[in-house]
C-alpha cells in the first residue's frame, strides 16, 4: 500500500478573486499543504483554466487548474481532499452551509479563513469601503471619500476587488489612470462598471491578481489608499478605518449574507445608504439593526441621488432599462438606477426584456426569475456583448435608460435613443461622512500641503 502523502490536499471554491488572493497569502509558499484544484462559480467562462505557474510559485511548476464547481464532490473523491476551503461572497448562509454539508458528507473539513491570516498591512493609512451586499452604493461611497479628500489636499488612490476575468499572469498588478487603459487591458463591461466612473473623476485605480504587489505600487502614489470592496467581501488589505454599507432596500438582508455579516459586525461605520429612495419603515429596520448588533459603529444616512440625463425622453415613454449586471444578477435586486429614474420621469411602460433575450442572456434570465423590469449589462466576452446589443434591438422599446455606470455606447451599438442614469452620495442628516473623514484625517495626522500632490 502506497503511503499518504503527509501534505494536506485541500480545493478552493471560488469565483476568480477572493480564492486566488486567499492562495497568495496564506497557501502559495507553504510545503505543508497542496492546492489541488480551484473551483469556480458566479462567472461565466472562468472555469476550465489554470492558476498560472508564474502566479503559483514554484511548488506548482504547472499551475493549478480551475475547474467547474458542479466536479468538486468528484475532485474530493478522486483526489483524497482533506478540507475544502470556501472563498467566494454574496451568498446566503443557507446556501454556505449546503455548500459545506456537502463537502462534509464526502468526509472532508470545510473551511472559512478569517481577515488576521488574509488581510495585507499597509504602510499608509487605509480606508475600506465595503458592504453587507452587491449593489448597495459602495463605489459611490469611494467616490465621495475621494472627492472630500482632494478637497483637503491629499491623494487617494483606489485599490479595487479582484475581477480577474482574462489573462491571469499579464493583469497580476494593473493601474487604470486613463479611459483608454480599460481599451488597453481589453477590460470587460463588469470591470468597466467599476474602474470608469472612478477614472472620469481623477482616480487612479490599482487592480489584478497579486495584492501584496499591488498594494506597494499603490502606496507609491498614495496618501490614502481607499479599498473598494467587491460584492460583500471583506477588505484583502488591513483597514484604518472600516465603513461597511446597508441598503434598506433590501432590510434584513445584513444578517443573511456571507460574508457581508462579518462585515456588518466588525465596521467601525456603518452608511445606510439610499435613504431618498427607501421606505421609511425599511430604513428604521436597518437602523434598529445596526443599533442592535453592532453598537459602538458610528451611523450615517446617505442619500444615493439619481439623475438622467433627459427625463423628457422617459416621460411617457416605453423605457428598456439596463442596468449593473452583478446588483441585479447574484445581487439579487430586480430593479437599479435606471429603473428607479424612468419611474420618477414618469415612463409609460417599464418593457421585460426577457421574451427578448438572445443568446446567454437567455440563460440569464433563466437562472433569475426575479428580473421583469431590467436587462443586465453582461459583457463577459464578446459574445455576451454581441448577445447584449442583439437583445436591446429586438426589444420593443422607445429609449434604452442606462443605470450601469459606464458609456455602454462606447461597446456595443444601440439603435434606440439613450439616456444615461447616473447617481451620486450626499449626506442625509448627522452624523456625516464628512465628520467621519475629517476625523480620520486628523487621527492620523494626514498634512495636504505634504502630500503625494506635490
Amino acid at each position: 500500500m502506497l503511503a499518504k502523502d503527509p501534505r494536506k490536499k485541500i480545493v478552493i471554491m471560488g469565483a476568480a478573486g477572493r480564492d486566488f488572493h486567499n492562495f497568495l497569502t496564506c497557501y502559495r509558499d507553504d510545503p505543508d499543504t497542496e492546492v489541488v484544484s480551484f473551483t469556480a462559480t458566479q462567472i461565466p467562462g472562468i472555469d476550465d483554466r489554470r492558476f498560472p505557474p508564474d502566479l503559483a510559485g514554484p511548488l506548482y511548476p504547472d499551475g493549478i487548474p480551475i475547474v467547474a464547481e458542479d466536479r468538486l464532490p468528484a475532485l474530493v473523491r478522486e483526489e483524497d481532499i482533506d478540507a475544502v476551503v470556501f472563498a467566494y461572497s454574496d451568498v446566503s448562509h443557507i446556501e454556505v452551509m449546503h455548500r459545506a454539508s456537502l463537502v462534509l458528507s464526502l468526509g472532508a473539513d470545510f473551511e472559512l479563513l478569517g481577515p488576521n491570516r488574509t488581510m495585507l498591512p499597509g504602510a499608509v493609512p487605509i480606508i475600506s469601503v465595503c458592504a453587507v451586499r452587491t449593489g448597495v452604493g459602495k463605489s459611490g461611497i469611494s467616490r465621495h471619500i475621494f472627492e472630500l479628500l482632494r478637497e483637503r489636499g491629499l491623494v487617494a488612490v483606489d485599490i479595487r476587488h479582484p475581477m480577474p476575468y482574462r489573462d491571469l499572469s499579464r493583469m497580476a498588478v494593473e493601474r487604470y489612470a486613463t479611459l483608454e487603459d480599460l481599451d488597453r487591458y481589453g477590460c470587460t463591461i463588469e470591470e468597466r462598471e467599476e474602474y470608469e466612473h472612478l477614472i472620469a473623476q481623477g482616480m487612479v485605480v490599482f487592480a489584478g491578481v497579486d495584492y501584496e504587489a499591488i498594494l506597494r505600487a499603490a502606496e507609491a502614489e498614495a496618501d490614502v489608499i481607499i479599498w473598494d470592496g467587491g460584492n460583500n467581501d471583506m477588505p484583502f488589505v488591513r483597514p484604518d478605518l472600516s465603513i461597511v454599507a446597508l441598503d434598506p432596500h433590501r432590510p434584513g438582508h445584513e444578517r443573511l449574507f456571507h460574508p457581508g455579516e462579518a462585515n456588518f459586525l466588525s465596521a467601525d461605520v456603518l452608511v445606510v445608504n439610499k435613504v431618498d429612495s427607501a421606505d421609511a419603515k425599511d430604513i428604521g429596520a436597518v437602523l434598529n439593526a445596526a443599533r442592535e448588533h453592532n453598537p459602538t459603529a458610528t451611523v450615517i444616512q446617505t442619500a444615493s441621488r439619481i439623475e438622467s440625463a433627459d427625463d423628457s425622453l422617459l416621460s411617457g415613454a416605453r423605457v428598456l432599462c439596463v442596468e449593473d449586471g452583478p446588483t441585479v444578477t447574484h445581487g439579487g435586486m430586480p430593479y437599479g438606477a435606471a429603473v428607479l429614474a424612468a419611474r420618477a420621469a414618469g415612463a409609460a411602460e417599464l418593457v421585460n426584456p426577457a421574451p427578448y433575450a438572445t443568446g446567454s442572456l437567455r440563460t440569464t434570465f433563466e437562472h433569475y426569475p426575479h428580473l421583469d423590469s431590467a436587462l443586465p449589462a453582461m459583457g463577459y466576452s464578446a459574445e455576451q456583448l454581441a448577445d447584449l446589443q442583439a437583445t436591446i434591438t429586438a426589444t420593443p422599446a422607445d429609449v434604452v435608460a442606462i443605470g450601469t455606470p459606464i458609456d455602454l455606447a462606447r461597446l456595443i451599438e444601440i439603435d434606440k435613443p439613450v439616456v444615461r442614469v447616473t447617481y451620486g452620495i450626499e449626506d442625509h442628516g448627522s452624523p456625516r461622512l464628512t465628520d467621519v473623514i475629517d476625523s480620520f484625517i486628523e487621527t492620523h495626522g494626514l498634512d495636504g500641503d505634504a502630500s503625494n500632490s506635490g
